[in-house]
């Protein structure tokens, strides 16, 4: 049986890259200055999918 949050976490920067459409090194950037909602877990970044839409949807909707 799979975890409830099983397909909402993007495991590696890499598939936090391809989930915000930015490149593999912006990414990486944007993770160690703490700009996107995610951690290391294990030594590898792990991420919401959901919370990365809401803090990008949210900046829309400020503007």
């Amino acid at each position: 049986m799979d975890h409830p949050l099983s397909g909402d976490l993007c495991w590696g920067a890499d598939a936090i890259a391809k989930e915000i459409g930015r490149s593999r090194q912006a990414t990486f950037h944007l993770l160690a200055i703490g700009e996107l909602p995610a951690k290391k877990v294990g030594g590898r970044w792990c991420a919401s999918r959901s919370r990365l839409k809401a803090l990008f949807l949210e900046d829309v909707q400020a503007a």
